[in-house]
């Protein structure tokens, strides 16, 4: 089959992630499975236990569950070259960072096991925060 267009090898090249990068993916990956995981568990503890999902749990749930959308779109930018896009990826990691933190430290606010789940999150940011830190070096 003939090429009508020219060849570039620069989309190949430009989109070879460095080890970091590699790195930060699967911390994103990670943190995509235990929002959703985490949504999961909400949903079937509004049908067997309500008080373990409160509105305040789905309310934080909710918004994670856009940031689990949004930070694997900038990643994928950040793989292809984009210095914006990395440094929007810290800037929200460090965000889900803070926030996750804050929350599971104020008592009462969420269930035991969903403060649990906060914490796995504030890692897994900090993770992603050193290793856009590394790269950006």
């Amino acid at each position: 089959m003939p090429i009508d267009r020219p060849v570039s090898t620069d989309w190949v090249v430009n989109n070879v992630a460095s080890p970091v990068l590699v790195r930060v993916r699967r911390l994103v990956a990670a943190y995509v499975v235990v929002v959703f995981a985490t949504m999961a568990v909400l949903a079937t503890l509004s049908a067997v236990a309500p008080g373990q999902a409160t509105d305040e749990a789905w309310g934080h749930a909710l918004i994670v569950g856009v940031f689990a959308v949004l930070l694997p779109l900038r990643l994928r930018a950040a793989t292809h070259g984009s210095v914006r896009a990395l440094r929007a990826v810290g800037f929200i990691a460090a965000a889900l960072f803070l926030v996750n933190l804050i929350e599971a430290l104020i008592p009462g606010l969420f269930p035991a096991w969903m403060r649990a789940e906060m914490v796995g999150i504030a890692l897994l940011m900090a993770g992603v925060i050193l290793s856009v830190m590394q790269e950006k070096a």
